[in-house]
């Protein structure tokens, strides 16, 4: 176990390593002067110094990038050139928007999959199963930013049960935000809930075929036992994949869900700071971002392991 972890965190680190030089170089040194860009065409010359000496930008790339990564281990993300406070700040208020909302839209993406999952295989090729599979399909189909003006429309205009955007704070109580991310999270977990049906479906049907589960059934277990006490633990390695992989992505792509319901989250952050050219901010939250995603990662590999202990031998 100790070599499968000490592999995974050299996996994690080198990751972290390209992820930075490449979000340096895309943001920094590729495009040219980033001082230029984040003034426009109109900005004096004398302006366009004064911001490349106050961004650091005059000294070496290396030195910049140095700079950069050691500003980040530190909490230092710079100093957002738009709202002029730090983007540490700025992040830290956002976050708290947006990581419950991924983890509310996920919780409820697994509490619709699993079981609209479990009924699919168990029924497989019968009614039930053809039903699941069809409502998956729409739930896959449907843009969820055209399903959350729908919900917006019913839930919040019509019957006025959840507001229709913004976020109170967490100060005003719990109820109180979490019933401003309802109407969100239900619009961002209907996709992904069906996603994760379907890859359930599949892994639990692949794993029912194996000869362990006749032998299960031979012993006089029931489907549904068998299911419940042997398919599903070994089915699990794909769907946790996926649960990984929506989970990032809820955190990072929510940009259009966010903008929908006006919710000050870090895609909403990163989609303002792009519109006022704030590098910065773009920089410095990207490289967040990838972070989470790259964590999300390592901490599924390690779910991989004590799911499947033959994983930690193999490796």
């Amino acid at each position: 176990m100790q070599r499968y972890l000490l592999r995974r965190l050299i996996s994690l680190a080198l990751s972290l390593v390209v992820a930075s030089l490449v979000i340096f170089a895309v943001i920094e040194v590729v495009p040219g002067d980033p001082a230029s860009y984040m003034l426009g065409l109109n900005a004096s010359e004398d302006t366009i110094a004064a911001l490349r000496d106050q961004l650091g930008l005059n000294a070496a790339p290396p030195a910049r990038y140095l700079g950069w990564i050691t500003g980040m281990v530190q909490g230092d993300f710079g100093l957002s050139y738009t709202y002029k406070v730090p983007v540490s700040q700025l992040v830290s208020q956002r976050l708290w928007v947006s990581l419950p909302l991924a983890a509310y839209a996920l919780a409820l993406a697994v509490l619709i999959a699993f079981p609209a999952g479990l009924l699919a295989a168990s029924r497989r090729g019968r009614a039930a199963d053809a039903a699941v599979m069809g409502a998956t399909q729409l739930g896959i189909a449907l843009p969820n930013f055209w399903f959350a003006m729908l919900l917006v429309l019913a839930l919040a205009l019509h019957w006025q049960i959840f507001p229709a955007g913004g976020f109170p704070g967490w100060s005003g109580g719990l109820s109180a935000g979490l019933r401003a991310l309802t109407l969100p999270a239900v619009a961002l977990a209907l996709p992904q809930a069906a996603i994760l049906a379907r890859v359930l479906r599949s892994a639990l049907i692949e794993t029912l075929d194996q000869d362990y589960i006749r032998t299960a059934r031979a012993k006089g277990l029931t489907r549904g036992q068998t299911i419940l006490r042997h398919a599903l633990r070994n089915a699990m390695i794909p769907v946790l994949t996926i649960l990984g992989m929506q989970f990032s992505f809820l955190l990072a792509g929510a940009i259009i869900i966010e903008n929908v319901f006006y919710l000050p989250g870090l895609g909403r952050l990163v989609f303002q700071a792009i519109t006022q050219r704030d590098l910065v901010v773009v920089e410095g939250v990207v490289m967040i971002l990838v972070c989470a995603v790259i964590l999300v990662t390592f901490l599924v590999d390690l779910a991989y392991a004590a799911i499947d202990p033959r994983l930690r031998k193999r490796t």
